[in-house]
């Protein structure tokens, strides 16, 4: 059964292809590729369990499921559907392709068929949310082709940024059913409800589709973002029934109730068939080159991910590699188009990139060539990972671990066909973390997948809420509670800041700007930057503003749609990066430096005469050069300085101090401190992902021998984003876990002296020097000999005296250790390295 129903779309001929044992054989053909499995996992196949429809299912919404080929739903299905249709809050969490759309489609489709036939009045109506345009796209396809047979009483409709204004009003006036994403929520219709009235009054349900994407800041955003929502529906006497889709999770109760403020429901318990899935641990080899200290360079997992795909869609085996950066995913698909190009010239057409960023034309045309079966490979970013119908796929490639087991499990999904056999590949990246998974498999297929960690209560997030909130309709005291504890202590703040006013008992907006504008949910920073060909001034796509720092500065390589282009200028003030087709034979890595002060502690921890320390930081970056590197090895060809303006963030942050004696016991000389700190605070991040469910590009660190705050050798681990996302505070609260497996992944690696899969970082703002491995290995062992075996919980986290903006002053003089910074939201690192893509 497909994760998003697809009837109507003509089904593909299809050869039968050889089983996914077979497949890896093959790609695994020759003693130096069977070297690079580190580990193989077999999961076998699993039989379905069915149920029938609860009785107060329309019958003919059961006779329109019945006309695509399915009699009955599996169990999950069912279960969910009941619990929706007694109006009770549900997340249904198992596995892809495991039919979740259509357990929340029935009671949806059944309560839009009965509010059609209502005397007077709309009707029910309902909404979707989708993490991005492409998949509230294609589920829209996919209720049309659904509900076909119900005639005109279901009105599905996209409501998004790509919908052209002369169809807004329609949408408003007409649809039961709006498809659209929190981003067109919380900017176009929570601001402008009264125009939305009629479609609120009537809301039944609210659909939350791949809510397990909602985590860190932008979870954290959406979470208030609903609140808002629930409490216009108040409002116009509306009560709406949230339904919640996820991929497999640890407490997805526990993360749907902190979503929506709602107690839910869960259905967990995965009825569904599935295929036998051959899982593979693949390692590239190490190559002859050597980069920065000397150290060893590992064939990159673009590379080798490029020539795995290259070798599927030669044995015409359907497959999709996901890539963490944008470009990561243009590289792949350009160089398999060239080596596909010197074989078969027809083939090349087939393979494309799909990725955040594309115009949406762009984005539509790929979509409908992938259904259609004309791409045979494609490579792509998380775009692609959030339940868009992708049937008749025989393998995935996972180009580097992709942050979280739940986003590995969602990827390695994607694959197999009713319940037929698929093959997955983890091809590491030269990362610490990378290194470990790959040698220690246990780590993914013996361990669950991770709790989703929001926090709506972050007044960073919180309080541009509260204030879009009163601009939507004045603030109460009866309000307050909807949004959570940290509310009410916000107020004053806001009052004093001019943002918000009180008169009698409610608190009003009080600017002409749109008070929406104030929280940017995604963390873009700011108007997106658009890239123009210089010569033509066509528009090639967009950047996230936070990135541009990074991925469009003067002298950047962007890639798009296989073609190469040279950033001539950046124009920050006009949100523009002006750009020239080229073909450098090299691809460019941004360097930054940072700095880094503490305003608080909240909680300390002894570790002997260390200290384990959690609270605020100040953290002062600022991009000073960037590398161009050989685009298939990665090796450094040189660097070229940039001279951009400095960036100041406010966040929570973990640190360890040591003392005179903890030296001592890990024979740190003055002279080897340094780097010992630096190597293990490149590896500390490297390993945080592992316990906290964070990618290594949403976490920045900094080492000094002796800060000006502490006085003492610190290395410090933030979260990369205004308020702090979680991250860091998880890392304190599993500190003895998180640093031995950092110790392990240390002491485990072949190399001598430190190499990418150990200690240096692909972000390293000093080209990782110093690095000292072995004075690493010491002082992480000092660290964990005293260590107690859980910590405590730190308090409640102190108001921020101007939640809504970060100050800009500038921070304490520059460390005297490199520092590992956060990534943006678009690729900033080399080829085979990490980035989350945004849409």
């Amino acid at each position: 059964m497909a994760k998003k129903p697809g009837p109507g779309r003509p089904p593909q001929s299809r050869v039968k292809t050889p089983s996914p044992g077979e497949v890896l054989a093959r790609l695994a053909a020759g003693e130096s590729r069977a070297a690079r499995i580190t580990h193989t996992e077999h999961l076998p196949p699993r039989k379905g369990s069915h149920a029938v429809w609860p009785d107060r299912i329309r019958t003919e919404v059961i006779a329109a499921i019945r006309e695509t080929g399915i009699e009955h739903p599996w169990t999950h299905q069912a279960q969910g559907a009941e619990h929706a249709l007694d109006d009770e809050s549900v997340v249904i969490s198992t596995g892809t392709a495991s039919g979740k759309s259509l357990a929340y489609l029935a009671p949806v489709l059944t309560a839009l068929l009965d509010g059609s036939e209502a005397p007077n009045g709309r009707g029910a109506t309902a909404l979707y949310l989708a993490p991005t345009k492409a998949l509230a796209a294609d589920q829209r396809r996919a209720v049309k082709s659904l509900a076909a047979p119900l005639g005109n009483a279901i009105r599905p409709a996209v409501y998004d940024g790509d919908t052209p204004v002369e169809e807004r009003e329609w949408v408003r006036q007409y649809a039961n059913l709006v498809l659209t994403n929190p981003d067109m929520l919380h900017r176009g219709i929570l601001p402008s409800h009264a125009r939305w009235s009629s479609f609120l009054k009537a809301l039944r349900y609210v659909v939350i589709d791949e809510c397990h994407t909602y985590r860190g800041v932008f979870g954290s955003h959406v979470a208030q973002v609903i609140r808002r929502l629930r409490r216009l529906c108040e409002r116009y006497g509306a009560n709406p029934v949230f339904l919640l889709a996820s991929a497999t999770a640890a407490d997805p109760a526990v993360a749907a109730s902190r979503l929506t403020g709602l107690p839910v429901h869960e259905v967990a318990d995965d009825a569904s068939p599935r295929g036998e899935l051959v899982f593979a641990l693949w390692e590239p080899p190490l190559t002859d080159l050597h980069g920065e200290r000397e150290a060893p360079v590992r064939r990159t997992a673009t590379a080798e991910t490029a020539d795995l795909l290259t070798d599927l869609i030669l044995h015409k085996i359907r497959t999709v590699a996901f890539v963490r950066s944008r470009r990561g995913a243009e590289l792949i698909s350009l160089i398999t188009k060239e080596r596909l190009a010197s074989i078969d010239r027809t083939l090349p057409d087939r393979v494309a990139a799909y990725r955040g960023g594309y115009l949406p034309e762009e984005r539509r045309a790929l979509e409908a060539a992938l259904h259609s079966g004309e791409l045979l490979g494609l490579a792509a970013t998380t775009a692609l990972e959030l339940g868009i119908d992708v049937s008749g796929l025989d393998a995935v490639l996972i180009a580097g671990y992709p942050g979280t087991r739940a986003s590995l499990w969602q990827q390695a999904g994607r694959a197999g066909r009713s319940g037929e056999g698929a093959l997955a590949i983890l091809v590491a990246r030269d990362d610490p973390l990378d290194t470990y998974l790959a040698h220690h498999p246990e780590a993914l297929f013996a361990q669950p997948v991770e709790s989703t960690v929001l926090d709506p209560d972050n007044p960073y997030v919180l309080a541009p809420h509260l204030c879009a909130a009163a601009a939507e309709l004045p603030l109460t005291a009866p309000d307050l509670a909807l949004f959570g504890p940290a509310a009410a202590p916000l107020l004053p703040s806001l009052e004093a800041a001019n943002l918000l006013r009180r008169r009698g008992k409610s608190w009003y907006w009080t600017r002409r700007e749109r008070a929406a504008d104030l929280a940017d949910i995604r963390g873009g920073g700011g108007n997106p930057i658009q890239i123009v060909e210089e010569s033509t001034g066509r528009l090639l796509g967009t950047v996230d503003a936070e990135a541009a720092h990074t991925a469009v500065h003067e002298g950047a390589v962007h890639l798009h749609q296989g073609r190469t282009y040279l950033v001539r200028r950046l124009d920050l003030e006009d949100s523009a990066a002006l750009v020239e087709e080229a073909n450098p034979p090299y691809s460019t890595t941004a360097r930054d430096t940072t700095a880094i002060s503490i305003l608080s502690t909240d909680t300390t921890v002894p570790w002997g005469t260390a200290r384990l320390h959690y609270g605020s930081v100040e953290v002062t970056n600022q991009v000073v050069s960037f590398l161009r590197r050989k685009l298939i090895t990665g090796e450094v060809l040189g660097e070229t300085k940039l001279d951009l303006p400095p960036r100041t963030l406010r966040t929570r942050a973990v640190w360890w101090t040591l003392t005179e004696d903890d030296l001592d016991a890990a024979r740190l000389t003055p002279e080897i401190l340094p780097g010992a700190l630096h190597a293990a605070e490149h590896a500390s991040i490297g390993l945080l992902p592992l316990f906290a469910t964070c990618d290594r590009w949403d976490i920045g660190g900094v080492s000094i021998p002796l800060h000006p705050d502490t006085l003492l050798p610190t290395v410090f681990v933030y979260d990369g984003h205004p308020g702090g996302a979680g991250f860091a505070e998880r890392g304190f609260h599993t500190a003895r876990a998180w640093l031995t497996a950092t110790r392990e992944a240390i002491a485990s690696c072949e190399c001598d002296a430190g190499c990418p899969s150990c200690i240096q970082s692909p972000k390293c703002g000093n080209g990782n020097d110093p690095l000292h491995k072995r004075g690493a290995l010491r002082l992480l062992t000092t660290l964990l000999n005293a260590a107690p075996t859980d910590t405590t919980s730190p308090p409640d986290r102190p108001v921020p005296p101007d939640a809504t903006s970060p100050p800009d002053a500038p921070g304490p003089p520059d460390a005297t250790s490199p520092p590992d910074v956060p990534g943006p939201s678009d690729t900033s690192g080399p080829p085979g390295s990490s980035s989350p893509s945004g849409v």
